[in-house]
């Protein structure tokens, strides 16, 4: 790194000093925090988006978003050129910088790295960087951070997508990393035209069943309404009404997480909607969970969470493998990947389907990785965030399949069925999870089956279950082993946790550290709400006298 590049970033940097006090680090899917002290952080991000542009010498995207976080908090992520999350490797060097005092240490840091990953300023393809923003209305100022910092690094280009969802994003820059069209409208376009060809190749007498016409979408008051009134004008098989589309507070009593976390409707939902099929997007639409509200008495729901959607995906695409299984020559590999939040009844279903399940921590940078080593691989939390992976060598295959059987028996059963997985490898992200993009595999697939809602979330029952957290000094101090289902530290606490547990048929319980904030999380399920409740209680008491500040546990 030559004195020029160094001066331009000593320059950028009397701009974004870090807050006093301030300490950031990149959790599960980014930093996150308080708007108010995060430009100093995305400024370094955009340094970090460029040099990884520059050593990978592909397009990177850079997202300002705090997801499902409250409207005053905002964050920032990056997309590697593969579109899913920035490698895991570069993590550190992400924390480094964030916390750098003076502009001495920042450049000191960044060097070193250089160095270290052997990046060239002078290679055949200078950095580039795709921006994008939720509608937070501290996204201009920090868009802004980001710009200066990919400047800051001579020759890099920022280009600003303006408002769009995360995985909007994430699949832009895979497909421009792929050579392929690469705009929004490309994306719109591949999306409803895959979901029409599902549609099209729905069997004789499906589209007559109890799917019912009108899907409700609460869109959280975020960046997905716009999108899917967008995508909704290209569907003509499919009723859609977007609902808390902006005139609520972003992600307040409404959205994906708040519908998943306290199973009660959103702002906008009532007694007229009782039996309608309802769905939530997150505020930047990376997050789908359905429900439905089950009478005009109260304000409860029956959820239907990521683990019943990614049981919809599993049932559908076995069902396609096994109607195309008479090529000896060729077994895909189907896995399903789970965290421990995942409902055991859901693990247990899908594993009488005869799927191999395995397990990750938390985090979808986790569970992509995982799900990478199938041919097909199938992941999602129960907050409603996954997608399926195809491998390049299965859709190789399929293609040569669905010609061979084009050529031999065209219109075939298994002809469909090898048009269907193609159709799904397109409709679906899989860059990231996606919000919009399962929506549409969702509704073609139920409509494929001829089944309502009710009838998809009867597959299984779900064990009761209780989430809380407890505010710690210090999240470190607990560690995990397992896919988080074990405590090692601190010493003696798992074996507590295990006493509690086996009080309670069916109990299972678990705790982890927050990946953005300073507080364990605690997770129990049990055999009625009652014993759930009460494990979870019980373990966050533990949690407490371990480790806590005698604030107790909280929803």
């Amino acid at each position: 790194m030559n004195a020029n590049q160094e001066s331009l970033i000593v320059a950028a940097y009397a701009k974004f000093p870090v807050p006093q006090g301030a300490k950031l680090s990149y959790g599960t899917s980014g930093f996150r925090a308080d708007a108010l002290i995060l430009e100093s952080t995305v400024f370094r991000v955009g340094i970090l988006a460029a040099l990884r542009s520059l050593k990978t010498q592909s397009v990177i995207g850079l997202m300002i978003t705090a997801s499902h976080n409250q409207v005053s908090d905002n964050g920032v992520k990056v997309a590697d050129p593969s579109g899913g999350m920035l490698t895991q490797g570069w993590e550190p060097f992400a924390d480094a910088i964030a916390n750098a005092a003076t502009p001495e240490e920042l450049v000191k840091l960044i060097g070193e790295f250089v160095k270290k990953e052997n990046i060239s300023f002078d290679g055949p393809k200078q950095a580039e960087i795709l921006l994008g923003r939720d509608t937070r209305p501290s996204g201009e100022s920090l868009l802004e951070a980001a710009k200066q910092g990919i400047n800051s690094i001579a020759g890099s280009l920022a280009t600003d997508m303006g408002l769009v969802t995360t995985p909007q994003l994430h699949w832009i820059v895979r497909a421009r990393n792929k050579g392929l069209k690469a705009t929004e409208l490309d994306y719109f376009e591949q999306l409803s035209s895959s979901f029409r060809c599902l549609i099209d190749l729905i069997p004789n007498g499906s589209k007559s069943g109890e799917t019912g016409d009108k899907l409700i979408v609460d869109s959280a008051n975020g960046v997905g309404a716009e999108k899917l009134e967008n995508l909704k004008k290209m569907l003509d098989s499919l009723v859609i009404e977007v609902r808390n589309s902006g005139e609520g507070i972003l992600n307040e009593g409404v959205g994906a997480d708040y519908v998943q976390k306290e199973k009660v409707v959103p702002e906008g939902f009532g007694p007229t909607d009782v039996g309608i099929r309802c769905a939530s997007l997150d505020g930047d639409a990376d997050r789908l969970v359905y429900f439905y509200v089950p009478s005009d008495t109260g304000n409860k729901i029956v959820l239907v969470d990521g683990d019943k959607i990614l049981t919809l995906f599993a049932i559908f695409v076995k069902e396609q493998l096994s109607i195309l299984d008479s090529d000896d020559s060729y077994h895909p590999r189907l896995g399903v990947v789970q965290t421990a939040y995942a409902n055991g009844a859901s693990t247990d279903y899908i594993k009488q389907l005869g799927l191999q399940v395995v397990f990750t921590a938390t985090g979808v940078k986790h569970l992509h990785e995982e799900a990478e080593k199938y041919d097909i691989g199938i992941y999602f939390e129960a907050n409603g965030h996954g997608t399926i992976l195809f491998s390049e060598s299965f859709l190789s295959w399929l293609e040569i399949r669905n010609s061979d059987l084009s050529s031999k028996s065209k219109g075939s059963e298994q002809q469909k069925a090898a048009l269907r997985l193609l159709a799904v490898s397109k409709l679906i992200n899989q860059a990231v999870g996606d919000a919009l993009s399962c929506l549409l595999l969702v509704e073609a697939i139920l409509q494929h089956m001829g089944w309502s809602i009710q009838k998809w979330n009867e597959l299984y029952q779900d064990l009761p279950s209780r989430q809380l957290k407890v505010k710690v000094a210090d999240r470190t101090a607990v560690t995990t082993a397992n896919a988080e289902t074990v405590a090692v530290k601190p010493p003696g606490i798992q074996e507590v946790i295990n006493a509690e547990i086996a009080k309670y048929p069916r109990g299972r319980s678990f705790i982890r550290p927050s990946g953005t904030e300073d507080v364990i999380r605690v997770y129990a399920e049990a055999s009625t709400q009652e014993a759930a409740d009460s494990l979870a209680n019980s373990v966050a008491k533990l949690v407490d006298k371990y480790l806590g500040l005698g604030l107790g546990g909280s929803g």
